[in-house]
């Protein structure tokens, strides 16, 4: 026998290895492909939002509605006319102190139960995750109850407590993964450097952890920001926030689908533009805690 003959083709794969590569090189345009479809129907409704936020109401209204209608500002018009700062302001106010609040409790809390972890950790883990068991609504009359004896009704401090002890348990639970990942090597070395504990979390594990908080802190954010139930139960002129705010262009007479379109736009914008700054962090800070 020659050679010649005993000579492996070069398109020829020579191991498994190379046949998996070569097998995921012919899916991966399938993925692609699969991957951008679900990211336009993920889009879509966003962009039909605000294409209606442009409409008049008649326009708007339509079914099926018309993509080619003429535009026109009256719904942002409307929307800004009705005086949408209170509500913004409140929103702004609840989400980022309870946000900031949540982070002061949940980083040390987090770090007691990974890098420090106390007895039986798995047991507090478990009662962090279990506060979340009871569904919102079915402690709204108890917390209203006691918001009226205590005549906290409409008190955007409530509501800030209420938030913070919304997002506590998502925050220890998202941080002790992200800690999770610090190197004991550098805790070390701080340790015998003479670091204490508070300057240990702030010049080392901050550090280190920061696409981790940044994560947490941005989805803690959006849902202060976006939730409803509560403040539409305890909140009223004083201390309601954008959501309450947009359940005001549903009334007796109709449904003012455009300015509701244009409200809801302005409103979310506060969280689109923090999820593109901290884009970075947060794609970072969620694959810190990945299962590797």
């Amino acid at each position: 026998m020659s050679a010649q003959t005993l000579t492996r083709p070069s398109n020829v794969p020579t191991s498994r290895a190379e046949r998996r590569a070569r097998r995921m090189q012919r899916t991966n345009p399938l993925w692609a492909v699969l991957a951008w479809v679900v990211g336009v129907l993920f889009v879509l409704p966003v962009l039909w939002m605000v294409l209606t936020s442009f409409h008049s109401e008649a326009d708007a209204a339509t079914n099926p509605p018309s993509i080619a209608a003429s535009l026109t500002l009256d719904g942002y018009r409307n929307f800004f006319a009705a005086d949408p700062a209170v509500p913004l302001l409140n929103s702004a106010w609840a989400s980022i102190v309870s946000t900031v609040v949540v982070l002061v409790l949940a980083i040390p809390a987090a770090y007691a139960l990974s890098i420090r972890p106390v007895r039986k950790w798995t047991d507090v883990m478990f009662f962090f995750l279990s506060t979340k068991f009871l569904p919102i609504v079915a402690g709204l009359l108890p917390l209203f109850l006691f918001a009226n004896a205590t005549r906290l009704v409409d008190n955007i401090w409530f509501l800030i407590v209420l938030y913070t002890a919304m997002n506590l348990p998502i925050a220890v639970w998202m941080m002790q993964s992200f800690l999770a990942e610090v190197p004991v090597d550098i805790l070390e070395a701080a340790s015998i450097d003479g670091a204490g504990l508070l300057r240990t979390l702030r010049t080392v594990v901050a550090p280190v952890a920061m696409p981790g908080i940044a994560a947490t802190a941005l989805i803690c954010f959006i849902f202060s920001w976006n939730e409803l139930l509560i403040a539409r139960t305890l909140t009223a002129t004083v201390a309601g926030t954008s959501p309450v705010f947009l359940t005001s262009f549903v009334t007796s007479q109709g449904l003012f689908l455009a300015q509701l379109c244009a409200a809801a736009t302005v409103i979310s914008l506060p969280v689109l533009v923090a999820g593109f700054a901290a884009q970075d962090k947060l794609v970072q800070g969620l694959s810190m805690g990945a299962v590797k």
